[in-house]
């Protein structure tokens, strides 16, 4: 899927200037090669790049060890290493595939929001965590969810800054009636609200978010939250759009630098088999155009070539429907490369990085 991804961005960059792509290993692959799941080399090669797009990292052995040495726990670090807080995780819903979804076409139809997961605390960071024997020898787990007030009104400014770019609502979800973590968080976003006097601020407890995703979509504009609620939420989100094949993500620290990559996972049973859907990669490379350069030309053109190519009944197994093209991982991405080129334009970028 990366592959097609890379082939989309180098189509719509086409000869306007020289793109300087650099690849570095992370995850299982990094594992496999030097043992760490983010060796040195690729956080060096991250630091200097200007953007980074990611593939995915797990591998099935990951169920078999402990989270803090697994592949996956290699982006988690990147994230951190890099401070990059913010996870803009958009959730629009292509006409084309209105009878993708299994919720109802009078439900989903018109779904156009972003979910704000903020990246960097809460349980994937908290410390103290692990696994202990007690006095009784029953053996205990532990995570700690925990926020500092300047993490959460970092993530509630780049949330409210977001929706004041878009319809002007944000919905802070946590679980104040509960968590003392998540009644600072709430605390702190009121006090921030008062910044931006023009959006209009709504709370929701994540249980009743999640009930509400689903009954009830179309009203949300904005939606910040923690990290933890944040990946659950917007796993679920991903049948408003059809697939969790269509979700990009951006990651942004307080710069222009981001990290890009589809919403999804890796999925080794179907490795090598030709029948992923790309497009998530492929629309995340539009949002490295837009988020790390600047370039929102060129981000809508391949957002458009993806439109086009729905439009024309090419579809992956995850979201073919009835009288529909189904077509492998890289015929989606020649069909997305030939609809870029077809629409030309463009304008200028200095230079970019892969890992």
């Amino acid at each position: 899927m990366t592959a097609e991804a890379v082939k989309a961005l180098r189509a719509v960059i086409g000869n306007e200037f020289s793109l300087d792509l650099q690849e570095a290993v992370i995850g299982g692959e990094g594992l496999d090669t030097v043992g760490d799941a983010l060796p040195p080399e690729t956080l060096a090669v991250a630091r200097q790049a200007d953007a980074i797009l990611l593939g995915g990292t797990g591998v099935p052995e990951d169920e078999k060890r402990p989270p803090s040495e697994g592949a996956g726990y290699g982006l988690l670090k990147l994230r951190k290493a890099l401070s990059l807080y913010a996870n803009f995780r958009p959730v629009k819903l292509f006409p084309e595939l209105l009878d993708a979804s299994t919720l109802k076409p009078d439900v989903v139809g018109g779904v156009d929001m972003v979910i704000l997961r903020e990246l960097n605390g809460d349980l994937y960071f908290g410390q103290p965590r692990g696994i202990e024997t007690d006095a009784e020898g029953r053996r205990v787990g532990f995570n700690t969810m925990r926020y500092t007030d300047a993490e959460i009104e970092r993530i509630a400014h780049a949330g409210f800054q977001a929706a004041r770019r878009r319809r002007k609502k944000l919905c802070s979800v946590d679980k104040a009636n509960v968590l003392e973590t998540m009644a600072l968080w709430r605390e702190v976003v009121i006090e921030v609200s008062k910044q931006y006097p023009d959006v209009e601020l709504s709370h929701l407890y994540i249980d009743a978010a999640s009930m509400v995703l689903i009954r009830n979509p179309r009203q949300f504009d904005v939606i910040v939250t923690g990290n933890v609620f944040g990946d659950i939420l917007s796993d679920a989100a991903a049948m408003l759009a059809g697939s969790i094949g269509m979700l990009p993500s951006a990651s942004l620290g307080s710069d222009n630098k981001g990290l890009y990559e589809p919403v999804h996972g890796t999925a080794p049973d179907i490795a090598g088999k030709n029948i992923a859907n790309p497009l998530a990669a492929i629309l995340s490379v539009a949002m490295m155009l837009r988020y790390s350069f600047g370039l929102e030309n060129h981000a809508a053109r391949v957002e458009e070539a993806v439109g086009s190519v729905l439009r024309d009944g090419y579809r992956t197994g995850d979201i073919m429907q009835p009288g529909s093209r189904l077509v492998g991982t890289r015929e989606m991405g020649d069909a997305v490369v030939e609809a870029v080129l077809q629409s030309g334009g463009g304008s200028k970028l200095v230079s970019a990085s892969l890992s």
